[in-house]
């Protein structure tokens, strides 16, 4: 297996090529920290973007809906569909509102779904959700009934088209800006988790239940530094 991506015309960046990425480690890394994805489709005139669930397994990711989803559906059909992810890393202030910007991490996946219909792969797909949000929740919580399952329709998309983006840094001024006095610099963001809340019909069980470690101490990948 090559250590890249191999770029095609749609996922080569004309604009600030110096951000592209297209090696596996880089792009897997986005996948498996970030949580949610925006799956664009369009239908008949009309562009739709809708948010989703994802999980990678290898070079495949997979997303998940009601059997009944529009973009599902369309995925699944072989419509060409457009998979984003972004994770923002901060606020990087410069000297100019010109250029103000973010510092981002953020993967494009380019391709045509299928439907699995594999049972063994289905539950695998699921399961692979489920740990991607929460590692260690599988093993706790009810499996899917046959019914269930029967009304999930499991999408996969190939990692055959994604490139990575992504901007590292401080501001970047232009030289007439940067004798001005006044504050520049990158305001960091990071995901964090409160304090789990009980769901107030845990009262009715006859004995108490403490919140799991991924519950308790729950953190992304990518976030343990």
């Amino acid at each position: 297996m090559a250590s890249s991506y191999e770029p095609t015309d749609r996922t080569t960046l004309d604009r600030h090529p110096e951000r592209a990425a297209y090696d596996r480690p880089t792009v897997h890394a986005i996948l498996d920290e970030a949580l949610i994805g925006h799956l664009g489709f369009a239908d008949g005139d009309s562009p739709f973007v809708i948010p989703m669930l994802f999980a990678r397994m290898g070079d495949t990711v997979y997303v998940h809906g009601s059997a009944r989803s529009r973009v599902l559906r369309a995925a699944a059909n072989g419509q060409p569909v457009c998979l984003t992810i972004t994770l923002i890393d901060g606020l990087v202030m410069s000297r100019a509102v010109f250029s103000h910007s973010m510092n981002y991490r953020s993967v494009i996946i380019l391709g045509r779904g299928r439907e699995v219909t594999d049972a063994a792969e289905k539950i695998a797909a699921l399961e692979a959700t489920v740990e991607h949000v929460a590692r260690g929740r599988w093993a706790d919580a009810r499996h899917p009934t046959e019914q269930e399952l029967a009304a999930t329709l499991v999408v996969a998309l190939p990692l055959t088209e994604v490139s990575a983006k992504v901007r590292t840094g401080p501001p970047k001024d232009r030289d007439d800006d940067m004798d001005r006095v006044m504050w520049a610099g990158e305001i960091p963001l990071r995901m964090t988790a409160g304090p789990p809340v009980d769901d107030p019909a845990l009262t009715e069980l006859p004995e108490p239940v403490t919140p799991p470690a991924y519950a308790a101490r729950y953190r992304r990948p990518g976030l343990d530094d």
